[in-house]
């Protein structure tokens, strides 16, 4: 798994690429802390080559959510597969966060 976080005018966009599986969740978790730091402001998580999702990756959706509500800011799901929508419906996920 790749996570290609850049800044965009307003906020932060990560592209997530490969297999967010349990390993690479661990690894994320410390790529993360610039969405984190920056969580006052639009963060969009591009999912167009997420190819699959555990839940240890769905946690840290929800901790970057997490910390943008405390912040105010905004995050946004956007180009995800009909595997992964599939994973959002079942764990309610596709209520937490816009899609796009």
């Amino acid at each position: 798994m790749t996570l290609d976080i850049k800044e965009h005018q307003g906020g932060m966009t990560a592209a997530i690429i490969g297999r967010l599986d349990t390993p690479s969740a661990v690894k994320a978790q410390q790529e993360i802390a610039p969405l984190l730091e920056n969580a006052d402001k639009e963060i969009i998580l591009d999912c167009e080559q997420l190819q699959y999702i555990s839940s240890s990756g769905l946690r840290l959706f929800l901790s970057i959510r997490k910390a943008a509500a405390v912040k105010g800011g905004k995050v946004i799901v956007a180009h995800i597969n009909d595997d992964i929508k599939k994973v959002f419906m079942m764990t309610g996920f596709i209520n937490l966060f816009e899609i796009r």
